[in-house]
């Protein structure tokens, strides 16, 4: 029966997909297999967000892609919600240029023959309907991969699935063998109460908490995981949305430039709709993550505190707008390298931070942690 047929019996479906590990002067940066055993412990409905009968598919060690393909087909027949979570190495096709998950065994010399091109991902999802199908990604990209994922800005997906995660640059050392951070933090936030958390909320927390390494692209961008498009007067009169423009500017290395075009609309918020308004806080994300994007963390953590902030006086404090700006602002303080910027951020920091009951206690236990270690080094000096 097709999933879209009338009378299709509800029934979602779980694929994990372990490919092969990526290692880095012999020590694992990922290692896909503890990453599926962890995902594969919390109970489908969890993971699925949904009560109707369900079927787990688990593929470790698979060296054909065909054999990767049809599973997943198979699950994308499945008439409910369905999960897709993939772990692993992300290599290049150096000839023909196309991204792949490496299997078990794909050498650089055999990636069109042993590893899962990407694009089928997309295609075999490409018919289900919208809503239904979520993807979750932990990958490390290699020296082959990494300059074209900065080419795209992102990772080519499906429009027919929502996609959360993490791809790595290759340079950061790795050095566990165990679960990685992103997807242990995933797992500990969707099994912490009776209620099982919204996949932004998940990711916007799992993103903060990961400490990530420079460069991490995340998947959406931490920007877009609160944004409803910016209902500015102007935009409601059938001008063009500036934001796709900003965001390439700021891929294509021009970060002054998208800088400078995002601050003057967020002036027009300002004058327009008030400094209190969701449209200004809306456009202060963007800026944060521009500054992001461009290694500013100083100002791109005190743009993701006022932002939220802003957000806490129009929203609830478990609001997924809130509960993002929050994970936005503990992960760009934790990339800050200059201690007297921390130390002056810090206090507000916890302030935001301190406003949010559903935030994990370890995470406002470290920041204090960190904040008392700068104030004590500074106190020395």
């Amino acid at each position: 029966m097709h999933i879209d047929e009338p009378g299709a019996p509800q029934r979602g479906h779980v694929l994990l997909i372990a490919g092969d590990a990526a290692v880095r002067r012999r020590a694992v940066q990922v290692a896909p297999s503890a990453n599926v055993a962890a995902v594969a412990a919390v109970p489908s409905a969890v993971l699925l967000g949904s009560q109707v009968p369900s079927d787990t598919t688990y593929l470790d060690g698979a060296r054909d892609p065909h054999t990767v393909l049809l599973r997943l087909r198979a699950a994308a027949a499945t008439s409910g919600p369905l999960l897709v979570y993939l772990s692993g190495r992300l290599t290049l096709d150096r000839r023909g240029r196309h991204l792949h998950l490496a299997l078990a065994g794909t050498t650089a010399s055999s990636v069109r023959y042993t590893a899962f091109p990407w694009e089928w991902l997309g295609t075999e999802l490409r018919a289900r309907s919208a809503g239904l199908t979520t993807v979750v990604l932990d990958l490390v990209a290699d020296k082959s991969a990494w300059p074209v994922l900065q080419e795209y800005g992102s990772l080519p997906g499906s429009p027919s699935a929502e996609v959360y995660g993490v791809v790595v640059p290759p340079a950061f050392a790795g050095g566990h063998d165990g679960v990685s951070p992103y997807t242990r933090h995933w797992v500990e936030q969707l099994r912490r109460g009776p209620h099982r958390p919204g996949n932004v909320q998940v990711h916007a927390f799992a993103v903060g908490a990961a400490a990530l390494p420079p460069g991490t692209l995340v998947l959406p961008a931490t920007r877009a995981l609160s944004a409803q498009p910016a209902q500015s007067q102007s935009q409601s009169q059938s001008a063009e949305d500036p934001r796709p423009h900003i965001h390439a500017l700021a891929s294509g290395g021009r970060h002054e430039e998208a800088a400078a075009l995002a601050r003057a609309w967020e002036q027009h918020a300002l004058r327009a709709c008030g400094p209190g308004s969701s449209e200004a806080a809306h456009w202060a994300e963007i800026r944060a993550d521009l500054a992001r994007m461009a290694g500013d963390y100083r100002l791109a953590t005190r743009l993701w505190i006022r932002a939220g902030t802003t957000r806490l006086e129009r929203h609830a404090p478990d609001a997924p707008e809130v509960l993002a700006a929050g994970a936005g602002a503990l992960y760009c303080w934790t990339q800050l390298k200059d201690q007297a910027a921390a130390r002056e951020a810090g206090p507000e920091l916890l302030r935001l931070l301190g406003a949010l009951p559903s935030l994990e206690p370890r995470l406002l236990h470290l920041t204090q942690q960190r904040l008392q270690a700068l104030d004590s080094v500074a106190g020395r000096h």
